[in-house]
């Protein structure tokens, strides 16, 4: 598997599309830490890490609205391995007129770009929800 980033937002809009509750994604700690901010963010409900003999597994329990719709309408990957994107503090614009999240991989750790923005840092640019 040559992205694994990619690997997990595609396991998750997958599972979304075929309304589950939770997926399982092979663990790491980058994956963790993007979970953490989709739930900080209410894009999902929870999520946990579960240890084994490799590396781990990490389940998403996925959140819907009332009406049994997913709440991740779009959740798209950005910066690849084959074209990193980063931007400076300055570049970073809010995603889908403020009502979507970029998640941000900075010097300070993984954040939202709105976090990134208010810290004046910049980053790579890991993928776009809303």
């Amino acid at each position: 598997m040559s992205d694994p980033i990619a690997d997990m937002l595609t396991r998750i809009r997958n599972a979304g599309k075929a309304k589950h509750n939770s997926v399982d994604i092979p663990g790491s700690k980058i994956k963790t830490e993007i979970a953490k901010v989709l739930k900080e963010s209410g894009y999902i409900r929870n999520y946990k890490f579960i240890a084994d003999d490799k590396q781990g597994i990490l389940r998403v329990y996925l959140k819907y609205t009332a009406a049994q719709k997913h709440t991740i309408i779009n959740i798209e990957r950005l910066s690849k391995p084959s074209r990193r994107t980063y931007l400076n503090a300055k570049s970073v614009l809010p995603v889908y007129n403020g009502m979507g999240v970029a998640i941000m991989s900075t010097s300070q750790g993984v954040m939202t770009d709105k976090a990134a923005r208010e810290r004046n840092i910049g980053g790579e640019v890991l993928c776009t929800v809303w």
